[in-house]
């Protein structure tokens, strides 16, 4: 019978030749699923014998993640910015970069405590379900052209026990708000990829994500262009309007916020050192 160390070992190896970037890590986050242990636990247990119908349960698994199927689609629900969510083939997993843009939005509010909350193509419902669990005297509003990708938020916002806070419309971007409707915040992590940008993606975003949730016309700026052009009439005096975008698209969204004669707004990095958000105020 093999050790856990020893299935570690054949598996990172099978991993990586599968190309799959961490494979190490992806081995103990699959063995570490299959057996109920954290990988401390792991770690601790190396001469422990696997039995086989953990085996059976990791072959699959493990076949998956090396036709490249995303992690989180095999491990259940995965953490984001203190909710849990569930991820499927309906709408984008979300990014580490998601994740900071809920930090950073944090910060630019300050003390202020928004009270209608708008995330335009929510997804999972990841940036609505964090904002909602942050600011539990706000109200959400979050909307996706799929439907079944708003089933999936819905789904994650009973997983949360958000759904009372949390309302889902199904419609593309403004097209869900109704006139005269202001906001305290507006926030988006919109599709922003060019065509050729997701020919060049790691497989797991190009043959696994919806293309809906990652292309956004030739330049990538079309879905960012349209949040922006209705903006400055669905916030409040104040309120703060939050993106995530492409790294080549700084410039271009500077002109789009001049050109619309926006005050205040600004580009920021991500943890690489990429253009990757961008924030303004009304």
């Amino acid at each position: 019978m093999l050790t856990l160390l020893e299935v570690l070992q054949r598996t990172s190896q099978f991993l990586a030749e599968k190309g799959v970037p961490d494979a190490r890590l992806n081995a103990e986050l699959l063995i570490g699923h299959v057996m109920g242990l954290r990988r401390l636990d792991l770690y601790l247990q190396f001469e422990r014998p696997m039995e086989e119908h953990n085996l059976a349960q990791l072959r699959p698994l493990l076949r998956r993640r090396g036709q490249r199927e995303p992690l989180q689609y095999l491990i259940g629900p995965m953490p984001f910015a203190g909710c849990q969510l569930k991820v499927d083939a309906r709408a984008l997993v979300p990014r580490p970069e998601t994740e900071l843009l809920f930090e950073r939005i944090i910060e630019h509010l300050g003390t202020t405590r928004p009270v209608r909350i708008l995330d335009l193509g929510t997804g999972t419902g990841a940036l609505a379900l964090a904002l909602a669990n942050h600011f539990p005297d706000a109200h959400v509003i979050a909307s996706d052209n799929s439907e079944d990708a708003l089933a999936l938020a819905n789904d994650n916002a009973k997983l949360n026990q958000l759904d009372d806070r949390v309302s889902f419309r199904c419609g593309s971007w403004w097209q869900v708000v109704a006139d005269g409707d202001a906001f305290d915040l507006v926030v988006s992590n919109p599709p922003y990829l060019t065509p050729a940008e997701l020919q060049s993606a790691e497989p797991e975003v190009a043959r696994h994500d919806p293309p809906l949730a990652l292309v956004s016309g030739v330049d990538g700026l079309d879905a960012l262009r349209c949040i922006i052009q209705g903006a400055s009439s669905r916030l409040v005096s104040g309120g703060l309007l939050a993106l995530e975008s492409g790294i080549n698209h700084r410039e271009a969204l500077s002109q789009a916020f001049s050109d619309l004669k926006w005050g205040h707004h600004w580009g920021e990095d991500d943890l690489s050192s990429r253009h990757r958000f961008y924030f303004a105020k009304r």
